[in-house]
């Protein structure tokens, strides 16, 4: 099998108290990566300090804090390599024309917005260094489109679409940025959806199963090495044959 080397880099993963964003700290540690973890529950974070190589309690949507704790990282590390933005809420399961305003908001400025920041302040870094590796968590929502989810998956469309452009734009930097498309994944958070949301989600998907966090991590970490080297500003799909496009 082959061996993903992250020796001597240093990530940062927001979201990285649970689900798929524990499990991608899990695998990019096991490949060698020290990681920072980013997330808003500070008590999830604080239970992670003696397994991580340094935390944050960071509001992804707030570029202060983002800003802030970028500095604080490169101080203590000197570099920052690879970058994972998977923090990310679904939002209410509400029909398009009766989505609430204010969720509407919070989803978008989350999802994509926290996205966009997120890069924007560590990319530079990356950029001086002539190496990096971002990898942004998208879902097949964005490409698709879920009923009931609408803020969701316009978000998720804009992470699909703002990820192509950082990618050309870096091209010729030594940073790639790519971005993973899941269908639905075994997580609290798709447990928390409306049952028949999931349902449908899973009867959409040709495995007829949610996927698993560590399939996530897995192309998650690839994404996040050297190996990938001639991909950027593209689309991995993860849907269990889902995604026909």
């Amino acid at each position: 099998m082959n061996r993903i080397d992250l020796a001597g880099r240093t990530a940062i993963v927001t979201g990285a108290v649970k689900g798929i964003g524990r499990a991608i700290t899990a695998h990019l540690q096991a490949a060698g990566a020290q990681v920072i973890a980013w997330d808003i529950d500070a008590d999830g974070l604080a239970a992670m300090a003696d397994t991580v190589a340094g935390h944050a309690v960071v509001d992804i949507a707030d570029g202060g804090q983002v800003r802030a704790a970028v500095e604080t990282a490169v101080n203590a590390h000197g570099r920052l390599d690879i970058l994972i933005n998977n923090a990310g809420i679904v939002g209410p399961p509400t029909a398009a024309l009766a989505y609430p305003e204010d969720a509407w908001r919070q989803v978008v400025d989350i999802d994509l917005t926290g996205t966009f920041i997120c890069c924007q302040a560590v990319a530079p870094q990356m950029v001086a260094a002539g190496y990096g590796r971002i990898v942004n968590i998208a879902s097949i929502a964005g490409k698709e489109g879920t009923p009931m989810l609408a803020a969701y998956s316009a978000a998720k469309a804009g992470v699909i679409a703002f990820t192509k452009v950082l990618g050309r734009e870096l091209a010729e930097t030594g940073v790639i940025a790519n971005c993973v498309a899941p269908a639905a994944i075994e997580t609290d958070m798709a447990h928390n959806q409306d049952p028949e949301v999931l349902r449908l989600m899973i009867e959409k998907n040709p495995m007829k199963r949610l996927g698993t966090v560590d399939e996530v991590a897995r192309m998650t970490a690839w994404l996040a090495s050297a190996d990938c080297s001639f991909s950027t500003g593209a689309v991995f799909d993860l849907s269990g044959g889902r995604a026909g496009h």
